[in-house]
């Protein structure tokens, strides 16, 4: 080997480290500028600065149906339930595929009478329009409706295989089954709770208030299963 390819060899070596150094660098600031990222979204002012932005791309609200509404909503109840629901493989341990969600399902069920299904038979007015009777049918429950801002869950607990199975999802933790059971537990509260009877008193008191400003004396109210 000659003297100059000594030298040359020589020339390239600083060369080399001077790259790998700027490598080394780039990384070295990359790192020191996320950390920094993170220390400076805890302090008031500068969490704008690497602070996540959201943006809504959702389309326009589109309207399927409109349906007319004859009921009247008399009464509506407000209910709460905590979901116990557990999941288990036979065979395997939980720790390998079984499930456990501890929920909170906050919702309100509404009783209505449907005042559309009165017939001409169900109202009976006498000749002097002094006196009144119209037979309604008894009230009846709504759906149960969960309200998400109410809702929440407490604890989740999964095997290995759900975590597993949640990753290649499209709907990773889903709590549609937490859901309809809460709305299952509310609706049977309702059932319970006399929301009706309440509902067919608010109609009544309804019902009176708005014939007697018409110049009704006396206005009965029936409630039967099937209005004739």
């Amino acid at each position: 080997m000659t003297s100059t390819d000594v030298r040359t060899d020589s020339a390239r070596r600083p060369a080399r480290r001077r790259g790998c150094l700027t490598a080394a660098g780039l990384c070295a600031a990359a790192v020191v500028l996320l950390l920094l990222g993170t220390r400076l979204s805890l302090l008031p002012g500068l969490g704008d600065i690497f602070g996540e932005e959201t943006t809504d791309r959702s389309g326009p609200a589109v309207l399927k149906s409109i349906q007319d509404m004859s009921a009247y909503e008399a009464a509506s109840g407000n209910f709460q339930v905590v979901v116990d629901l557990e999941k288990d493989a036979k065979f395997l341990p939980d720790a390998v595929r079984g499930t456990r969600t501890l929920y909170v399902g906050a919702g309100t069920v509404g009783a209505f009478v449907d005042l559309g299904k009165v017939t001409e038979n169900g109202v009976v007015v006498n000749e002097d329009r002094t006196t009144a009777e119209l037979r309604l049918p008894h009230a009846v429950l709504g759906k149960p409706a969960l309200d998400p801002d109410r809702s929440y869950a407490v604890s989740k607990q999964r095997g290995l295989l759900d975590r597993l199975g949640d990753f290649f999802s499209d709907n990773p933790g889903s709590e549609q089954a937490v859901n309809k059971l809460a709305a299952k537990h509310i609706g049977a509260a309702a059932k319970e709770s006399g929301l009706t009877q309440r509902a067919e008193k608010n109609t009544t008191s309804m019902l009176q208030g708005l014939l007697g400003s018409l110049g009704f004396e006396t206005v009965t109210v029936r409630y039967i299963d099937s209005p004739a």
